[in-house]
């Protein structure tokens, strides 16, 4: 089974006395059913598990359900036997998105109180932007991500104690002798052929096959390319095309959204796709990094919505499509091929599963740095620049950006594939895998999994 820290969060909300339904958001095929089936079944005498778009395209049972009565009714025909009491019985609805007023149901059968609840989608950030009523004050929304790099040693054998080698070293911001250096590079090379979607990870532990990987990572795509399809009306078309766009859009120089090149029209503009890229972003198939031009704590107050990146949930499904099933390019670090969109993919799904929101520095005179943090210790902003290359400390944009003293800068940090960690007036130069613990803690409620 493999390792995923959301475990804990959510058998320490089962096991609280919280009366607010759990409910799991993130995209498809992240591994939300099989980690709440799993606590839930270990926790509960009784476990009943619906999946509602298994139910809407067969029996149709809670299609009109509109009161607790009325739910409890249709979950009696299914698992009436299991219908226990509060503390013994769990029931799991999946795929909630199917039927929205189900959403807003849940803040009834919470204050119900007969049996203890909780809930999965993987379009619930799209649906509940389209529901009149939501039942705040009722729900915990967390957000589910693929596996990250630490899960991903995880699933490779290390256990915590390694782990907390590795942590402790991160945090005595201390380098690691070179074997063991060369093993964790080695490790994250393979997480960047593999990247974190569940069944891709268990495909590749039980047999290191490339080409058996590529197939799930590819089939995967198309789930996410074919969602699109359910979306009402022409957006659909122009969602399914800014989503094939994006690998090819993370190798130009400037990786942001050009509005002019999704449909080839001139004098389109950003607005005129918000909808389409609010889907990508809500259903988890995208992770958005905003502009930002003059730097300020906390980011989200000087973000500009109109500079937008988008950059692929998974880094697997980036290098399966730039790379098919040619891992040299990736194994051997050639010199010959430019990993800069890989590597940035690979941080910017890193910080949004560990509590970040991303934002990047976009300065017309003064260049770009790949992303900006806030750091709720110093009360400061903490850019961060990535290298997958030789010439990691070549970078005038970071170097103007520190210099900036009304930008009141305590740290920066370079990432790349160096041993050492150096540091060099703000800036700390350290290997690219310590990006495994950084962690913003203040967003952790809204965004993240609780460390194990």
């Amino acid at each position: 089974m493999l390792i995923r820290k959301i475990e804990s969060l959510i058998r320490e909300h089962l096991q609280s006395t919280s009366n607010k339904v759990l409910l799991i958001d993130g995209a498809r095929q992240v591994g939300k059913t099989y980690i709440i089936r799993y606590v839930g079944e270990e926790l509960y005498k009784n476990f009943i598990e619906i999946n509602m778009i298994e139910d809407s395209l067969k029996d149709r049972l809670f299609e009109r359900v509109k009161t607790v009565e009325d739910f409890y009714f249709q979950v009696s025909m299914l698992a009436g036997n299991k219908m226990g009491q509060k503390e013994d019985t769990l029931i799991f609805i999946d795929e909630i998105q199917a039927y929205p007023a189900l959403l807003t149901l849940l803040k009834f059968l919470s204050q119900d109180g007969r049996f203890t609840f909780i809930a999965s989608g993987s379009l619930l950030g799209v649906t509940l932007s389209q529901t009149t009523s939501i039942p705040m004050g009722s729900i915990r929304k967390v957000r589910m991500f693929p596996l990250d790099f630490e899960e991903f040693l995880y699933a490779n054998g290390f256990n915590e104690m390694t782990i907390s080698f590795l942590r402790k070293k991160y945090e005595n911001e201390e380098a690691l002798d070179e074997a063991t250096h060369n093993k964790i590079m080695e490790l994250f090379r393979k997480y960047l052929l593999v990247g974190g979607l569940p069944e891709a990870v268990n495909s590749y532990i039980q047999n290191p096959n490339i080409v058996l990987v590529r197939e799930i990572q590819n089939e995967i795509r198309e789930y996410y390319a074919a969602d699109a399809s359910k979306y009402d009306g022409e957006n659909k078309l122009k969602i399914r095309r800014i989503y094939d766009m994006l690998p090819s859009n993370m190798e130009n120089k400037k990786k942001r959204i050009v509005a002019k090149n999704i449909e080839n029209k001139k004098g389109k503009t950003f607005n005129d796709y918000s909808d389409e890229f609010e889907y990508l972003i809500s259903a988890g198939i995208a992770l958005n990094v905003q502009a930002i031009s003059n730097p300020s704590f906390p980011l989200v107050q000087s973000s500009s919505k109109n500079l937008l990146k988008l950059y692929l949930n998974d880094v697997g499904i980036l290098t399966s499509v730039l790379y098919g099933n040619n891992i040299r390019a990736v194994l051997d670090d050639e010199r010959s091929i430019n990993l800069g969109s890989v590597y940035e993919t690979v941080v910017a799904s890193e910080l949004i599963a560990h509590g970040y929101k991303l934002f990047y520095y976009d300065n017309r005179d003064k260049g770009e740095v790949d992303y900006l943090i806030d750091d709720y210790d110093s009360l400061s902003v903490v850019p961060v620049e990535v290298k997958s290359g030789k010439d990691y400390t070549v970078h005038s944009a970071l170097s103007n950006f520190t210099k900036n003293e009304a930008y009141n800068l305590k740290k920066a940090y370079v990432l790349s594939n160096e041993r050492e960690i150096i540091k060099k007036d703000k800036v700390i130069y350290m290997p690219i895998y310590y990006v495994m613990f950084f962690e913003n803690l203040a967003g952790r409620s809204n965004w993240g999994e609780l460390k194990k």
